[in-house]
């Protein structure tokens, strides 16, 4: 949590982001699609991890009927969700805390962006699980975050990303260390263990739809 409440992080996160996730912006378009194949003109969409509120925006100006509860363990993060979001704060109700502070619905559909790697296993089980406890049978969840193929080196991909993101003055050494670093602050799993883990929690049809490097995205259906 203590990124997510430094305020020079907080400032910096709508501009630093994008350029760490290769397809951004289209990330985003490709969540809102894949939740619109089976949620109605007026869904109710559950956004876990919502700080900051660029999904947010991307799905609200894409769907302006759809209605959005985003749940987010930073107050921080959500007072910059609410900046972001501007006037179309009046579609979406922002609560502070884990998935388990989350409304129990049933919601339309549910996405989980650039979250998920910061949880240990069993914290990831557990969010799933409740994601998905909330959602009404055939509804869609998108998750994206840090994963590696599973004869792949983490930090390989890692360090990979990292150059992605601006550290192209860095040479592989360098790099090298920066994506060991990470590797070790984030429980990062393999494809097959994210897998493993939607259907567990639940889920089937899950459905590799996104890769840019360690990034890796899944459709799957309640």
């Amino acid at each position: 949590m203590q990124p997510f409440t430094d305020p020079a992080m907080v400032a910096g996160y709508a501009q630093s982001t994008p350029r760490k996730v290769p397809g951004f912006a289209d990330l985003h378009r490709m969540a809102m699609l894949l939740l619109a194949e089976k949620a109605s003109a007026t869904a109710s969409i559950l956004v876990v991890g919502a700080g900051g509120g660029l999904e947010l925006k991307a799905f609200t100006e894409a769907q302006p009927q759809w209605r959005f509860v985003g749940v987010d363990p930073s107050a921080e993060m959500l007072d910059l969700a609410s900046r972001t979001l501007g006037p179309q704060r009046t579609h979406i109700e922002l609560q502070l805390g884990l998935v388990d502070a989350a409304p129990p619905g049933p919601f339309d559909g549910a996405t989980c962006l650039l979250t998920l790697h910061f949880l240990s296993k069993g914290e990831r089980l557990h969010t799933l699980r409740e994601i998905r406890r909330r959602l009404r049978p055939g509804a869609s969840l998108v998750v994206a975050h840090h994963s590696h193929p599973q004869s792949g080196d983490p930090e390989l991909w890692l360090s990979r990303s990292l150059a992605f993101a601006g550290r192209t003055d860095a040479d592989l050494t360098r790099l090298s260390v920066a994506a060991g670093a990470m590797a070790e602050r984030l429980p990062i799993l393999s494809v097959p263990e994210d897998e493993a883990l939607l259907r567990e929690a639940g889920f089937v049809d899950v459905a590799l739809f996104y890769a840019g490097f360690s990034f890796r995205g899944w459709t799957a259906t309640a």
